[in-house]
């Protein structure tokens, strides 16, 4: 059920925090043995959904334009793809086009305007970053790339593979309560802060703290008693040493990172896979 291939799929979407590198320790650990279903209450960019093989997908995310996007991806791709093509022509790689955009995609409520303003933003916006502000607004700086990529040929990939999939925006208890016997969950919350003095966890504009990493290993462990087993990734650090001692199993590496304020301050950070396997 999984691709052993070296050739991984990659998101159409940059993504903070893309699992894209990880994919094979990921493989190693998630059980697959009898389960028709991946369950993934953090679907983010969706690099897992993409590289490993199930017969469905039951992905959730806070992200509202998120999941927005990948439902008109898996109904209309075509759509999609060639009005996204127009911003990708070069004329639009400025700060004044970018910031004109951002502006009328956080005014806009119509869907498809906002999912193609969605990937222009995503793709020429900073860092891979999506953030918002208090009031829900986009406000993602531009990123003055040279050329930014038009990912046309990962978006085709996407909506094929979407096909298989059902995207419910929503907390990650919406994916929990809808578990069977035959899934198995993996978990990609917004990881606990290495230096917890500048602890940012704003997720879609949401705050992701101590008490929710609490409560996603408390819904990990209900879904063990279930016979459902789950795996979640995070930073290796004190806080999630404790948060995971009664985790089955435990794996640990270094990644490097690939996101981060500068180039070279880039380095490797230590993370964790955490299985809750059911229970003999």
């Amino acid at each position: 059920m999984t691709n052993k291939h070296n050739n991984l799929h990659r998101s159409f979407l940059k993504w903070a925090g893309g699992k894209k590198k990880v994919i094979p320790h990921i493989q190693a650990i998630l059980p697959t043995k009898g389960k028709r279903r991946l369950v993934e209450p953090f679907v983010g960019g969706g690099s897992v959904f993409l590289n490993v093989d199930f017969d469905e997908y039951l992905l959730v995310d806070m992200n509202q334009d998120l999941i927005s996007l990948f439902n008109l991806l898996k109904t209309s791709s075509d759509v999609i793809i060639e009005k996204s093509r127009v911003y990708f022509d070069g004329s639009y790689n400025q700060a004044e086009a970018y910031y004109a955009l951002r502006s009328q995609f956080n005014a806009t409520t119509d869907p498809v305007e906002r999912a193609i303003l969605f990937i222009y933003l995503n793709r020429h916006g900073y860092n891979g970053l999506c953030r918002y502000n208090q009031k829900g607004g986009y406000n993602v700086p531009f990123g003055r790339y040279k050329q930014p990529y038009f990912p046309e040929k990962e978006m085709h990939f996407f909506a094929q593979r979407a096909q298989n999939a059902t995207f419910i925006q929503g907390d990650f208890a919406t994916a929990f309560a809808q578990l069977t016997n035959e899934d198995v969950v993996y978990c990609d919350p917004p990881y606990s802060p290495i230096n917890r003095t500048s602890n940012f966890t704003a997720y879609a504009g949401n705050d992701f703290g101590d008490e929710e990493q609490a409560r996603l290993v408390e819904c990990a462990q209900h879904a063990q008693l279930q016979g459902i087993a789950t795996v979640i990734s995070n930073h290796w650090v004190p806080f999630t040493k404790n948060l995971y001692q009664n985790a089955s199993k435990q794996s640990k590496f270094a990644v490097q990172r690939n996101i981060s304020q500068k180039g070279k301050t880039r380095g490797k950070v230590k993370e964790v896979l955490a299985l809750y396997a059911p229970l003999e």
